[in-house]
C-alpha cells in the first residue's frame, strides 16, 4: 500500500513539474540575473521589464490561438508594423480622432487575419505559405503608405496608452493583463476554446462530431490579426512615431514565446496562463542579457538556440505521446 502511494506520489510530482516546469525556469532566470547584475532585481527595472513585454504578450494570444489548430500565423509581425503606420497616418495626416483612427486599423488588421483563414480553409494551402505570403504583401504595404519615413506628431492623448501609468502600473501591462484574461476565458469557459482544442487535436474528428471547422478557423485567425493589431496600437504610443520596422522579426519572438510556454505546434495542446511565463522569460532573457552588455548579435543566437530547443522538446513530446 505504501509503495502504492509513493507512485502515486511521484505520478504527481512529475505532472506538476510537466504543467509548471516553464516557471522554475522563470524563476531560475530571475535568480541568475538577480546574482549576475546589480540593477536586475530592483523595482523600477521589474516594471520595465513588464512594459516591455507587454506588446509581446497581447500578440501571444492570438498566435496561441492559431498554433493551437495546429497553423502558423507569420504575418503578426508585419500586421503589428502596418497598424503602426496606418493609424499614425489617420492621426497625422488626415486628421482623424485618435479613437476612430485606432477602430478603423484595429477592423483592418482583423479582416487580414480573416483573410489569412479564409484562404486557408477554403483553398486548402499551408498556413507557412499563405501567411509568409501575407507577411510580404502587409509590408509592402505599409512601406508604400509611409515611403518608409517615420510619421510622428500625434495627439498628447494618445500617448497615455502606451505610455500613462494607473497607479505605480504602467498602462501596457494593464492591457497585456486584460487581454491574457480574455485569452484565457475563451479557452477555459466558451465552447469555442474547446473547439480549438478539438480541431487542433484531430481537425477530421472535429468536423465528423460536428465542429463547423471552417468558421474555427475564420474565427482564430481573425483574433490573431484583432490582437496582433493591439500591440501594434500600445508600440504607436509607446514610441510617438510611426516606422515601418515596428514589428519587425516580432513574429518569431511570439513563436519562441508561446512554444516555450508549452503551446504545441503540432496543436491541441497549450495554456495561456503558461504562455504568460513564456512571455516573461524572453523579457527577462533579453532585460539580463542587456544589463550583462551582452551583443545584440550573441542575443540573436541566445534567443534563437532557445526556439530551437523548445520547438525540439515540443516534437520529442509529441513523439513519445504518439
Amino acid at each position: 500500500m505504501g509503495h502504492l502511494e509513493n507512485l502515486k506520489g511521484t505520478a504527481k510530482a512529475i505532472d506538476f513539474a510537466k504543467r509548471n516546469g516553464i516557471y522554475v525556469v522563470l524563476f531560475v532566470l530571475i535568480g541568475f540575473f538577480s546574482f549576475a547584475t546589480e540593477n536586475f532585481l530592483v523595482a523600477n527595472n521589474l516594471m520595465n521589464v513588464a512594459r516591455q513585454v507587454s506588446m509581446l504578450g497581447i500578440a501571444a494570444v492570438g498566435f496561441a490561438f492559431v498554433l493551437l489548430l495546429g497553423g502558423i500565423d507569420l504575418s503578426v509581425g508585419s500586421v503589428i508594423t502596418l497598424v503602426n503606420v496606418v493609424c499614425g497616418w489617420f492621426m497625422v495626416n488626415a486628421g482623424l480622432n485618435p479613437v476612430l483612427a485606432i477602430f478603423i486599423t484595429l477592423t483592418l488588421a482583423t479582416m487580414i487575419g480573416f483573410a489569412n483563414g479564409w484562404i486557408i480553409a477554403n483553398i486548402h494551402m499551408p498556413p507557412l505559405i499563405v501567411t509568409l505570403a501575407m507577411l510580404i504583401i502587409v509590408e509592402g504595404v505599409a512601406f508604400l503608405i509611409s515611403k518608409g519615413l517615420p510619421i510622428y506628431g500625434f495627439p498628447d492623448s494618445f500617448a497615455v496608452i502606451g505610455q500613462g501609468y494607473l497607479g505605480p502600473v504602467p498602462i501596457p501591462v494593464i492591457i497585456m493583463a486584460v487581454v491574457m484574461a480574455i485569452g484565457a476565458f475563451i479557452l477555459n469557459k466558451t465552447y469555442f476554446g474547446r473547439y480549438f482544442y478539438a480541431v487542433g487535436g484531430n481537425e477530421e474528428a472535429a468536423k465528423l462530431s460536428g465542429i463547423k471547422v471552417k468558421n474555427v478557423k475564420y474565427l482564430v485567425y481573425s483574433l490573431s490579426g484583432f490582437f496582433a493589431g493591439v500591440a501594434g496600437i500600445v508600440i504607436l504610443s509607446r514610441t510617438n512615431s510611426a516606422t515601418v520596422t515596428a514589428g519587425k522579426m516580432m513574429e518569431l519572438e511570439i513563436l519562441t514565446a508561446c512554444v516555450l510556454g508549452g503551446v504545441s505546434v503540432t496543436g491541441g495542446v497549450g495554456r495561456i496562463s503558461n504562455v504568460i511565463a513564456g512571455v516573461l522569460i524572453l523579457g527577462v532573457l533579453s532585460n539580463g542579457m542587456v544589463l550583462m552588455n551582452v551583443s545584440d548579435f550573441t542575443q540573436m543566437v541566445i534567443k534563437g538556440s532557445v526556439l530551437l530547443i523548445a520547438v525540439a522538446f515540443d516534437c520529442l513530446q509529441h513523439r513519445k505521446a504518439s
